[in-house]
């Protein structure tokens, strides 16, 4: 239910923003269509690519494949697979056991 009311919310304010854009006559399609739109956007969309593939790509691809997939989703895979045979997940099983003090 809390999500409908958020999406609700969310197409009111879409309808007011229209209103208050047709309030100044400010017409949505012909400033999507305008080139300096285009090459406003084209310019910043160029910097964000250059950003991206300079210094954010590099670190994204290691964490993701060295840190998400090898470490965790590697290891929750196995440990699936040995609950669905039956078996123990490797933390418990690896766990130290603890001694009883005398």
């Amino acid at each position: 239910m809390a999500n409908q009311s958020g999406f609700i919310k969310f197409i009111i304010l879409i309808i007011i923003l229209l209103i208050v854009l047709s309030y100044f006559g400010i017409n949505i399609r012909s400033l999507f269509e305008s080139d300096l739109f285009k090459n406003n956007f084209n310019y910043v969309w160029g910097g964000v690519k250059y950003v991206w593939e300079t210094y954010l790509l590099g670190p994204v691809k290691y964490l993701w494949n060295n840190i998400f997939i090898d470490l965790l989703w590697n290891s929750f895979i196995e440990n699936m697979d040995r609950i669905r045979q039956g078996k123990s997940p490797e933390m418990i099983e690896n766990a130290p056991e603890a001694v009883p003090s005398q």
